[in-house]
């Protein structure tokens, strides 16, 4: 068991324990986004993707909802992560396959077309947190539910609340610290994916990666001392 509380309530190294809630806790829905598939079929569903990229820029309607049909589960985990809401998470997935189809010329078909449809994603999932920071909406946290988590062994814990809970947490910063825990710890991404993704030089993710950790580390302190008064 990796150890990652102090005194059953306060983790040691946030970003050990996003690891740990990432590759052990949580549910399926809410494992990274980055699947392992066979080679001939991953092959073949690019070919496909390809050749319904170029219909769809011929305006053959059929060909990108064979598009939306192949890339809807993927896309849609990638958004669950921005929004646990059902009904928020339906309109963002529907808003990464709008702005999609809306700049699809854009595909330079150098990179598997999953690829360019997770960067739109990231980038509208970024946008909808920037929105909510600005409006000053941010997701409850409680510090009992996080100090429960962090005293019980990992096959006791419920995956869904633990999911939850850690989505209620990572709310809590900035979005731009917010994205890159979220992509290089729970998503699975290496400093080049998450650049990626984000649009950043890959010493931008490096620099940001540290910046967020040490935030979460202040941040929960912060919680500490405020309950203690």
């Amino acid at each position: 068991m990796i150890v990652f509380s102090i005194n059953k309530s306060y983790i040691i190294n946030p970003a050990l324990a996003l690891v740990l809630y990432a590759t052990k806790v949580l549910s399926e829905k809410d494992k990274p986004a980055i699947e392992h598939i066979d080679q001939q079929a991953y092959d073949m569903e690019q070919s496909l993707d390809i050749e319904d990229v170029r219909a769809s820029r011929r305006g053959e309607p059929d060909a990108y909802k064979r598009l939306i049909e192949r890339h809807q589960q993927h896309i849609g985990k990638i958004m669950w992560r921005f929004s646990r809401d059902p009904l928020i998470h339906e309109e963002l997935v529907e808003d990464v396959f709008v702005e999609a189809y809306m700049s699809i010329g854009t595909y330079r078909e150098k990179a598997p077309f999953e690829n360019w449809l997770a960067k739109i994603a990231t980038r509208a999932g970024y946008r909808y947190w920037k929105q909510q920071a600005r409006q000053k909406k941010i997701e409850r946290f409680s510090l009992e539910d996080w100090d429960r988590l962090a005293g019980e062994e990992t096959e006791e814990i419920d995956s869904t609340r633990a999911a939850a809970t850690l989505h209620n947490l990572l709310a809590q910063l900035p979005p731009r610290d917010r994205l890159v825990l979220t992509l290089r710890y729970l998503d699975g991404c290496d400093v080049a994916q998450a650049a990626h993704r984000t649009g950043w030089t890959k010493g931008m993710v490096k620099v940001q990666t540290n910046r967020a950790k040490k935030k979460l580390e202040k941040l929960l302190s912060q919680i500490k001392e405020r309950r203690t008064l």
